[in-house]
């Protein structure tokens, strides 16, 4: 005998077989979004020329390709200065040879460290406890900043000694704690670079009074103070919450939550939505969240070069 399907069967049948068919077009367009980089144009009065921000490469064999061709990009906007804003390991790495990458940039190049950069918060729910802590424990005043607490047994310094080394070594000027003041085509900068927050080493440095544009780097936006001695604060860490469907842009947009773009009120605070992902066994995914290049003061050449191509603010 043979028993014939209701019609609530077929609709479940036609259902499940479109989402089916659905997951590997999702999984492709993912994929793609995660590999096509963006570029955003900050216009900012007193700010130098051409300096270019990016956070959070994360290399892996998987994306060192997209880095090397985000680098040539990088290199097209014919920048005065590159900025890199941490977390250049995706963690528990024993060889860093993939670092090499940073010498093709055409530029100097100055950057702090981020979390994974000291196999901080990366493990499970380690992540999610670091974020608690911040909010509980730590102190993001100005006059009593301490994130000392934050520091723990997971916290490998050593890691992120041989990184820096290693970056160094190939042109990469780490900021641990420390300030440098750069002239840019006749107009000063300062930029402040803190040590990680999450690896409770961020400690900001005294600097001096200055009429120069001050930048400081922090890679977790969430452990930055409202230094009034800063014009602009440059964080990455959040990859732009990497999967953004239209409610979550909501929540960054009216300042709930704080993942991309401008934030927060107080000192100007921008955090990028970084280069690379955590990646799905293996392969990069993003969801509305393009990867980011950040260039602020583009020249008048490399503007209209990008043309339309670029989101300005």
């Amino acid at each position: 005998m043979i028993r014939r399907l209701k019609k609530i069967d077929y609709e479940r049948y036609f259902v499940f077989v479109i989402l089916l068919a659905l997951v590997p077009g999702s999984f492709g367009y993912m994929s793609w979004e995660a590999e096509n980089v963006s570029i955003t144009a900050l216009y900012i009065d007193g700010a130098p020329e051409g300096i270019v921000y990016i956070s959070d490469p994360h290399l892996q064999d998987g994306n060192i390709d997209f880095i090397r061709e985000s680098i040539d990009t990088i290199n097209s906007l014919n920048p005065s200065v590159v900025l890199i804003g941490g977390d250049f390991v995706n963690g528990e790495e024993t060889d860093f040879s993939l670092q090499d990458v940073w010498g093709g940039i055409d530029a100097p190049v100055y950057a702090v460290m981020g979390n994974h950069d000291y196999e901080s918060g990366i493990h499970g729910v380690n992540g999610q406890i670091k974020m608690l802590e911040v909010a509980q424990e730590a102190n993001t005043s100005v006059e009593g900043y301490d994130m000392s607490m934050l520091t723990d047994e997971n916290t490998n310094i050593e890691f992120g000694d041989a990184l820096e080394q290693k970056l160094e070594d190939v042109g990469v000027n780490v900021l641990r704690n420390e300030y440098v003041t750069l002239d840019i085509n006749g107009t000063e900068l300062l930029l402040v670079g803190l040590d990680d927050g999450w690896a409770g080493l961020a400690d900001p440095p005294d600097i001096p009074d200055t009429d120069a544009f001050t930048i400081y780097m922090i890679h977790e936006p969430e452990c930055r103070a409202d230094w009034p001695d800063a014009d602009l604060i440059l964080s990455g860490h959040t990859h732009g919450g990497q999967f953004t469907p239209a409610f979550i842009q909501a929540l960054n947009e009216n300042g709930i939550v704080e993942l991309s773009g401008y934030v927060g009120d107080g000192v100007p605070t921008y955090i990028t939505r970084g280069l690379g992902s955590s990646p799905f066994y293996g392969i990069e995914l993003r969801f509305q969240c393009t990867p980011e290049i950040v260039i602020i003061n583009p020249s008048e050449e490399t503007a209209e070069m990008l043309g339309s191509f670029t989101e300005t603010i």
